[in-house]
């Protein structure tokens, strides 16, 4: 998941064996969760934006905790010195040009993340699909040459960004190979899909997924990941206003 980009983001997918029988849709759902589970991660990234006919390349370097603290320091020479700190549910940003930092929320929230199919709501989900969703089976199907269990999400509050989600998980592996957002209407928002995954400290993890937002015309953001660290031990300090500001 892209929010898990950059943020981040954001995704760590656990080996799964074929199941001789299908499990339950609350079974599927709480293992999607669960693959999603790491202490701590480091890595260096690239978000690949197509957008209006134009192409634009960010680099960055990000640290997370869980799912509630990263950091993020952007180092391609357009946005070099901009960082953005996850801390707690609210996300703050510091931009060299200003020298300053600001909250992000409010309206603001829905905005476009550098100019990314993410928006910066979408960084911000820090409680499990588990807890958020009703899930049901939706059937199978083959998306990529990979049979796929589907699964239809239903929110369980009125305050979900995404009401409907739906999802697609490789049946070998467990690793979500899509998914879709969709609005209370029925209006399909977002689809992401799969690129790459790779095997780091003996788990399969996602290193590469493209996010598309579908309302904005020709749009996609693609996301890389290299060096990828897990379960390190991150200092406090990195997830510190002070190493935002500084």
């Amino acid at each position: 998941m892209f929010k898990k980009m950059l943020l981040i983001t954001l995704l760590a997918v656990i080996a799964i064996p074929v199941f001789s029988q299908t499990p339950s849709a609350a079974e599927l759902l709480r293992r999607v969760d669960n693959n999603e589970i790491y202490t701590t991660i480091e890595y260096e990234g690239e978000i690949i934006i197509e957008y209006g006919g134009r192409r634009f390349v960010k680099a960055m370097k990000a640290w997370a905790r869980g799912n509630t603290h990263s950091f993020i320091e952007f180092t391609n020479p357009e946005d070099r010195g901009t960082k953005y700190l996850k801390r707690d549910g609210r996300l703050f940003v510091y931009s060299p040009d200003t020298e300053e930092v600001m909250l992000i929320s409010g309206h603001m929230l829905r905005e476009s993340m550098m100019g990314s199919d993410m928006s910066y709501e979408d960084t911000l989900d820090n409680e499990t699909l588990s807890s958020r969703y009703n899930p049901a089976h939706a059937g199978s199907e083959v998306i990529n040459g990979r049979d796929c269990w589907v699964l239809q999400l239903t929110a369980r509050r009125r305050t979900e960004s995404y009401p409907t989600r739906k999802l697609w998980i490789d049946k070998e592996y467990g690793d979500l190979i899509r998914y879709e957002l969709y609005a209370l209407s029925g209006v399909k928002l977002k689809e992401y899909q799969l690129l790459k995954v790779e095997v780091i400290s003996g788990r399969r993890f996602p290193t590469e997924g493209e996010m598309r937002d579908l309302m904005r015309r020709d749009s996609k953001t693609v996301f890389r990941m290299k060096n990828v660290i897990l379960d390190r031990p991150i200092a406090d300090s990195v997830f510190s206003q002070r190493n935002l500001e500084r």
